[in-house]
């Protein structure tokens, strides 16, 4: 048998057309299956092919494409796209495996004769493979991305850590989080593939499992074929699923300190992770650490701030020694909580030698957290002047100097109001400092204003202000507010301010209402009339004498309404 091809007459002038130097494979074969003719190349994969031989002797997945071919030769035999992800498989009619490579026929009728050209793709296809497996492993990461970065608690960080993992990258996933100083054992969360995250405490030695000590230090992960399943420590055998064939273990790094360590199982036989499934592996787990750290410091950033807001937020008042006392505040920037505006009443049983409780409010110069932290600082202050209450001259000079010896250039406006109860009524003593008047809504709806100023606080060597002592009726309030409510700019146009007269007239018809609907009617009125538009730290408290004779009204320690 010679190189040259046996060609025969259906196939005029192949010889003519460089039949043999074609670098595909070609087969010429008659209509019942029998090799007519081959090329030079086919002979290269065929060594010992004939002319004459059958074509299902030679490739049976062949044969039985070239018979469907001769029976329906409109079918789109060959679908190259559409083979199947693992190039090993076999399927007669897209192509098959001829001598372990992965073959491509196509078809092309001449006559009496097909000719059968061979593509060897299986390269082709294993890029094809690898491209497909690197864009599902692209997009995986950008989904876990999304998922870890969407939420910032710890916990739910963990879950979902362990589900993607047990997901997507062996049958079950470990997730241990740095071990509690407060609880002792590590935070883990345990996901079996399809199943749901169940949160645990490892009481654990973490030397049992190799890697897993370093792993939770931040060191590389050693290879996986160091971890001999057979040893593993009793908790890595999870339930429901079969024995455990190959463990992977790496960390999860974080912002400065490590954020914990992931453990892979696979459970299924012969299906040990390969090197590249561990790089991969390491990829997730960077994202994951990164993810989970972040949740971790924002908890513990939320943790603190929510610790230090206490001091800042205005607190919620009570009735105390018979008086009833009521506050409302609203910082000037949606989403902020604390501001420049404040206020705080302090019991008689705290102050020593003091039958009065103490209402204080004030209004820092600035806005936001700046302004609020000085507003801490002022409450601190005032706490700790409170043996000096019943002398509000002496409780603003003493205030005014320790302000004046800090670097803020910052000042501040009060009004301190002494409340006690004296019968049915309760006596004032009010006391300005650069600060809005105090306003007094008498029974029947007269409004009053309360003859107090002095200067502000933080600015002079000493405070000049005078004190006014103002009796309450039963039902009757007086309020003290901040400009933040007077200069209020909206209304119809948007434009005009909220200004003195209209508080007086919101005032006049809050007569004979307890403290509570005062404060809240002012500072609702002035949001409506503000609108969508910006405006300044608003703050109000509201001081109203009950009506009634109840026992509890002298003692002072109900919360309780009290009616006539």
């Amino acid at each position: 048998m010679t190189d040259s091809p046996q060609v025969v007459p259906s196939i005029p002038g192949a010889a003519d057309r460089g039949w043999s130097a074609v670098p595909h494979p070609a087969l010429v074969v008659d209509l019942g299956g029998v090799i007519q003719a081959v090329n030079h190349a086919a002979r290269s994969l065929f060594p010992d092919l004939s002319p004459g031989d059958s074509l299902t002797d030679l490739v049976d997945w062949l044969g039985e494409a070239h018979r469907r071919f001769l029976l329906e030769p409109d079918t789109d035999l060959i679908r190259p796209h559409a083979l199947p992800a693992d190039p090993t498989e076999v399927d007669a009619e897209l192509g098959g495996l001829i001598r372990g490579r992965r073959i491509v026929a196509r078809p092309v009728r001449d006559g009496d004769m097909v000719v059968w050209w061979l593509t060897d793709n299986t390269d082709t296809r294993m890029a094809m493979v690898a491209l497909e497996r690197e864009r599902k492993r692209t997009a995986l990461l950008s989904d876990a991305s999304a998922a870890l970065m969407g939420s910032l608690n710890p916990r739910l960080s963990m879950e979902v850590v362990a589900r993607l993992a047990a997901e997507h990258l062996g049958s079950a996933a470990f997730v241990l989080a740095p071990i509690s100083r407060r609880t002792g054992g590590y935070p883990a969360v345990l996901c079996r593939r399809g199943g749901r995250p169940e949160r645990q405490r490892l009481d654990v030695d973490p030397a049992d499992l190799p890697g897993l000590a370093e792993a939770l230090q931040g060191f590389p992960p050693v290879p996986s074929r160091w971890i001999d399943p057979a040893t593993a420590p009793d908790w890595v055998a999870v339930e429901d699923i079969g024995p455990i064939n190959s463990i992977v273990v790496v960390p999860l790094p974080g912002h400065g300190v490590p954020a914990g360590a992931l453990v892979l199982l696979r459970e299924e036989p012969d299906s040990a992770f390969t090197a590249e499934e561990e790089t991969f592996a390491r990829l997730f787990a960077a994202r994951a650490g990164a993810a989970m750290s972040a949740a971790r410091m924002f908890a513990q950033q939320a943790s603190v701030t929510e610790t230090l807001m206490r001091e800042l937020l205005p607190p919620r008042l009570e009735q105390l020694g018979g008086v009833e006392f009521a506050g409302r505040y609203r910082a000037a920037r949606d989403g902020e909580r604390v501001g420049g505006d404040f206020y705080d009443v302090h019991s008689a049983a705290v102050m020593p030698d003091a039958d009065e409780s103490l209402a204080v409010l004030g209004d820092v110069c600035g806005k936001g957290l700046e302004a609020a932290m000085l507003t801490g600082k002022i409450r601190t202050t005032l706490r700790a002047l409170l043996p000096l209450a019943g002398d509000h001259q002496e409780l603003l000079n003493q205030l005014n100097s320790t302000l004046l010896n800090t670097n803020d250039t910052q000042f501040v406006t009060m009004v301190l109001v002494s409340a006690k109860r004296q019968g049915t009524s309760v006596r004032l003593r009010v006391t300005c400092a650069g600060h809005p008047p105090a306003l007094v809504v008498r029974c029947g709806g007269r409004v009053e204003e309360i003859d107090s100023a002095g200067s502000l606080v933080g600015v002079l060597p000493a405070v000049t202000s005078n004190t006014v002592e103002v009796m309450l009726a039963p039902g009757e309030t007086c309020v003290l507010y901040t400009d933040g409510i007077l200069e209020a700019r909206g209304g119809p146009l948007g434009d005009a301010v909220f200004g003195e007269q209209r508080l007086r007239q919101v005032l006049a018809d809050c007569a004979d209402l307890p403290a509570e609907a005062v404060a809240e009617r002012v500072q609702m009125l002035a949001l409506q009339w503000v609108g969508d538009g910006p405006h300044d730290d608003m703050a109000v408290v509201a001081i109203t004498a009950p009506r009634g004779n109840h026992l509890a009204a002298v003692g002072g320690h109900s919360r309780g309404r009290y009616t006539a």
